[in-house]
């Protein structure tokens, strides 16, 4: 193997820090509560990094730079769109969604909360919410696991079998031992270093081009279409961009962190925190993929793997660029984009089963110990699925996740945001919503309708199915009961 120590070092150092982590947290975790939600104990600065971590995986430091430096600003639409819906998340979903989980049963995943929520006897919300978590979580596990492969394959020079397993080791190792609080914990330190290797990256690779100007002059050079930020576009692609910001309403991983927080008062802090994080990192990441243009236009005897692989940008740069401890810090960055993701969702698939199914349906009584053991069961046995999932190295980092990002903002998106701001939906009108969203997103993809991302119209239709359905029956005086306490406690705590 080719590999420089100092980077080795850096990565064994990173790794076995996460995992020291993860046996604090174990320490911490006595119920499923914990284990799950970490005890709802999260304050404003764990809430708000935890929930940029999570949401910001591989393809913040890969996926992204590698479409700006194939396509120049016109990609940076997708940047634009998920400030706005992360911010509209924040304002509308974040405090409120607190609030009524903790008015609906104490629930402590998705599934829980809308049966709880709509008063769902029959078990079939649950049942389907679960079902749809497992089926587009799980491929997003894989891409997490794609890009973890990647950056070991490029940088320790393995097989990408080997690179594989162990990308995916240490997440599974942190995440099964110490399950939310590990998760929230590491995602603070990983977001850090993040920012850390996006704000540096960028100002050294200006510098060895010889400074703004001449940065510009040479990406012109290149291609002067590569400023334009409507090149190649249409009204339609700029709309697709920007839908990605639709998707967070409806992610799990990072609507877990809401429901995480300590108390309401929190929320407001975590949200400028949170914000003024992914601003950076976004624009971080933009100049990395954007001046990479012009360092590898100046230096083509080195831009043999990023022709090969525009995904690799950021890698390449920060192996050429840095000292080999440096790099290896930057390096380390990558890896924590894509654990903090994969770990969140390994949570909450195992969340999904082991309160949605094994205890809902299965094992009422069971213990606390016995469910906390059965969730760790759960991380493993999604994590084995993810990883023969993502097997085939023809697998893009952004192709998976879009699919994913789609199936969740559209399924659950509408639910949840309609859910804590109208009090006369119904059940029915859940259940509609769910399934209009997510049919809407497979049959869409399939058929690749009018070249528009399918979250758009997956979110329109669920959100008509909602409104239509719930319009049809009427909520219950429970309902509404606890959607108005909810909202009156929500109100005075803001």
């Amino acid at each position: 193997m080719s590999v420089s120590n100092p980077t080795l070092i850096t990565f064994v150092i990173y790794i076995a820090a996460m995992v020291l982590i993860g046996l604090m947290a174990y320490r911490s975790t006595n119920n499923l509560s914990d284990y799950i939600l970490g005890g709802r104990s999260l304050g404003s600065v764990v809430t708000a990094l935890s929930a940029g971590a999570s949401d910001m995986s591989g393809w913040l430091l890969m996926g992204l730079p590698g479409a700006i430096y194939m396509s120049g600003l016109s990609e940076s639409w997708i940047a634009i769109g998920l400030i706005v819906g992360a911010y509209l998340n924040w304002l509308f979903v974040a405090g409120r969604l607190r609030v009524q989980t903790e008015h609906n049963g104490d629930a402590l995943t998705l599934p829980d909360y809308f049966s709880s929520r709509f008063e769902d006897k029959s078990g079939l919300l649950r049942i389907i919410s679960a079902v749809v978590i497992l089926v587009f979580f799980t491929i997003y596990c894989a891409s997490g696991i794609v890009a973890g492969a990647r950056l070991f394959e490029s940088t320790f020079g393995m097989s990408y079998e080997t690179a594989l397993w162990a990308g995916a080791a240490a997440t599974i190792a942190y995440t099964f031992i110490g399950g939310f609080l590990a998760v929230s914990w590491t995602d603070t330190v990983q977001a850090t270093l993040m920012i850390f290797a996006l704000i540096l990256t960028p100002i050294i690779v200006l510098l060895a081009t010889g400074g703004v100007d001449t940065t510009f002059l040479a990406i012109e050079a290149k291609d002067p279409t590569s400023f334009d930020m409507l090149k190649n576009t249409t009204f339609i692609g700029v709309i697709s961009l920007m839908g990605w910001g639709l998707g967070y309403f409806g992610q799990p991983h990072i609507l877990a962190r809401f429901m995480a927080a300590d108390s309401v008062k929190s929320i407001a802090n975590a949200r400028r925190i949170s914000m003024t994080w992914m601003i950076l990192c976004l624009g971080g990441t933009v100049a990395v993929g954007f001046f990479g243009i012009a360092y590898f236009s100046a230096h083509p005897e080195v831009a043999g793997p990023v022709t090969e692989n525009p995904e690799r940008v950021f890698i390449e740069l920060a192996k050429i660029l840095f000292n080999p401890w440096v790099a290896g810090v930057l390096l380390s960055a990558i890896l924590a984009a894509v654990m903090s993701t994969l770990s969140c969702q390994l949570l909450v698939c195992s969340s999904a089963l082991t309160e949605d199914f094994y205890k809902a349906f299965l094992r009422k009584g069971a213990s606390q110990l016995e469910l906390v053991w059965v969730g760790r069961i759960m991380v493993l046995v999604v994590a084995l699925i993810a990883i023969a999932m993502a097997a085939n190295p023809e697998n893009r980092v952004l192709g998976l996740v879009s699919y994913a990002w789609a199936g969740f903002g559209a399924a659950f998106g509408p639910v949840v945001l309609i859910s804590v701001i109208w009090k006369h939906m119904t059940r029915n009108g859940a259940l509609a919503g769910i399934l209009v969203g997510a049919i809407t997103v497979i049959v869409w993809k399939h058929f690749e309708l009018l070249g528009l991302y399918e979250i758009i119209p997956g979110f329109i239709f669920a959100s008509l199915a909602i409104y239509f359905v719930s319009k049809m029956g009427a909520p219950t005086v429970g309902m509404v009961e606890r959607f108005d306490a909810a909202e009156k406690d929500y109100n005075l705590n803001k």
